[in-house]
């Protein structure tokens, strides 16, 4: 567990984002940055993280890429270098308008979760029970893929194959148009092995200082049952948007 984020005397966040979703607007773009700098004198440690994405939505259509690379150091011992990347699709049906398709291809590689290789497909059900433009709440399952290379300890790799359900909840309330909460987590269980799963949790609040200027805070939860590991971050900064 990575104890030493939840101090963070130094930090850097930018944020650049485009579009509410509407007949003139059909692309959205994202990138954020961020760092954190420990001194002491009992030692040091630093963070970068850096994503990216990309949404296109068009008619009945919605396609997302999303990349995220995590690396940092404590007392100049390696703490994380974790990538991954993420495509997928949405396919809406106009005629239940709440429920769609979706499906999706996940890429990881994680020194902090001890993962050497992941890759994870999979389609499934979406549906929308609140669907306002301040208030969405939303779950799905599905089935996944997962094509794994990993360290069950640190001279054991195990490559293995299996079958998971995939079940995210995520929601995003506004309130009086100043503060955002939203949060997206999986759990995904084998279908093989009761004990085999992994957790997922994506949390964020964000305060409006400006028509594009917010002040922003995140929480990210991994864990990977098969590994053992998990990790958490914490982070906050400014985020600067503009729609159009």
């Amino acid at each position: 567990m990575l104890r030493f984020f939840y101090t963070l005397p130094l930090i850097l966040l930018t944020k650049i984002g485009f579009s509410q979703f509407n007949d003139s607007t059909k692309y959205y773009i994202n990138f954020v940055s961020s760092g954190s700098i420990n001194k002491t004198q009992d030692g040091s440690s630093y963070l970068l993280n850096n994503g990216f994405q990309f949404q296109i939505r068009k008619e009945a259509i919605e396609s997302n890429f999303y990349s995220n690379w995590i690396y940092g150091k404590q007392n100049q011992k390696l703490s994380n270098n974790d990538f991954s990347t993420t495509l997928d699709f949405n396919i809406y049906n106009r005629k239940a308008s709440n429920l769609y398709y979706w499906g999706l291809a996940n890429y990881n590689t994680s020194y902090s979760l001890k993962i050497n290789n992941q890759l994870l497909t999979g389609v499934g059900l979406a549906y929308n029970i609140i669907n306002k433009n301040n208030q969405k709440l939303n779950i799905s399952d599905g089935i996944l893929f997962d094509r794994s290379d990993i360290m069950l300890t640190d001279n054991t790799q195990e490559i293995y194959s299996t079958w998971r359900n995939s079940f995210r909840l995520s929601f995003k309330f506004v309130i009086n148009k100043i503060f955002t909460l939203q949060s997206t987590s999986f759990i995904q269980n084998s279908l093989d092995k009761k004990a085999d799963y992994i957790i997922k949790s994506n949390n964020g609040l964000s305060i409006k200082l400006t028509n594009w200027l917010s002040f922003e805070t995140k929480y990210t939860f991994n864990k990977i049952s098969r590994t053992k590991r998990e990790n958490q971050l914490f982070s906050y900064g400014l985020k600067l948007e503009k729609y159009f």
